[in-house]
């Protein structure tokens, strides 16, 4: 196939691009340029969707992958001029289009986050403005406005955590690196809670595949296939960095007494007892239970998490950050704080 990718050079896209490119794909990048460092063997055209998409005219492809799209007016400008010059666009978009997550096993009929992209565009603006509060909402009108640019040769991919090197969201990361350190870890809420999570090697194979077979429609995307719990999880980070960490499960109510954020300072830890924030009225209890079988049916399979986990502690150990340049994880003199209150308990 001849396929085009909007981004392409972080995360999810980088690894696309490279699995696209062990199949033997032609493969043609369109970003900014600014992160492009280590691909090879693609064909880059440097542009900005925020501007002129003049250089994607007057070409055509077999598919798209659309791993940038976030504010609702590019992937407007995007889908319009690639419309009548690609068979297939995949839109990568994210469980957080879902209204909320209190029921488990949610499939891809749960009600959206709604807005109208006259909204959106009084909101977008100022690049500078409050943008990622409304991040649900901008993927839902993406997903909207693509299937009503490409009906029927749009597909919508409902991302779950993704998982990998080059991971800059430092979730996962940080869990791998802490654990590498060793000593008593804290560790969030109940041990047996399920967890979901999915690597962009396996995402991306199964992307490759519908395009492949030219699929339209929604899907969720994350994983496993089985109940992964938080313990199970951490325990493969301390296996595979061989590690002397000592978990240490701080409980719920503990958590929250001591002002600990979900999500951001104990990363794929959102409470099944409390509200994930003081707007939020009932507990998320189907945050890591969204239902997948639409996806696995279609062929998304899953490599073993020790796998996975083994790649990101390698890319890891290229990394030099200080204590202030991590964006997730709690800081060291609050955690250790934390062990000393549950110590003395």
């Amino acid at each position: 196939m001849k396929i085009l990718v909007l981004g392409g050079s972080r995360f999810l896209g980088r690894t696309f691009v490279e699995e696209a490119l062990a199949e033997n794909h032609e493969v043609t990048v369109f970003n900014r340029g600014n992160q492009n460092k280590g691909l090879k063997d693609v064909e880059f055209i440097t542009g900005d969707r925020f501007g002129d998409l003049k250089e994607l005219e007057n070409r055509y492809w077999d598919a798209v992958l659309d791993t940038s799209g976030f504010i609702p007016f590019t992937v407007q400008n995007s889908t319009q001029v690639l419309k009548d010059r690609v068979n297939q666009y995949t839109f990568i978009s994210s469980i957080s289009v879902y209204k909320d997550w209190i029921p488990v096993n949610l499939d891809e009929t749960y009600p959206v986050l709604e807005m109208t992209l006259e909204k959106a565009n009084e909101l977008t603006k100022d690049v500078n403005g409050p943008v990622y509060e409304y991040y649900g909402h901008f993927k839902a009108l993406c997903e909207r406005i693509a299937s009503q640019n490409l009906p029927g040769r749009t597909l919508n991919i409902r991302a779950g955590q993704l998982i990998g090197p080059n991971d800059y969201t430092d979730r996962i990361p940080y869990w791998v690196h802490r654990i590498s350190k060793g000593g008593k870890v804290l560790a969030p809420g109940n041990p047996e809670r399920r967890v979901q999570l999915i690597d962009n090697q396996d995402l991306s194979n199964w992307i490759l595949s519908m395009m492949k077979n030219q699929a339209a429609g929604t899907y969720n995307a994350t994983g496993p296939d089985y109940s992964l719990t938080m313990k199970q999880f951490l325990d493969a980070c301390i296996k595979i960095t061989g590690s002397n960490a000592e978990l240490v499960w701080a409980d719920e109510k503990f958590l929250a007494d001591q002002g600990v954020a979900p999500w951001t300072e104990m990363p794929l830890y959102v409470p099944e007892n409390y509200p994930i924030s003081p707007d939020v009225e009932q507990p998320w209890k189907g945050t890591f239970s969204i239902n997948i079988d639409k996806a696995v049916s279609s062929g998304l399979t899953f490599r073993p998490l020790e796998e996975s986990i083994a790649d990101i502690y390698a890319w890891e150990k290229t990394r030099t950050l200080s204590a202030d340049d991590w964006k997730s994880g709690m800081q060291e003199e609050k955690e250790r704080a934390l062990l000393e209150l549950i110590q003395n308990k």
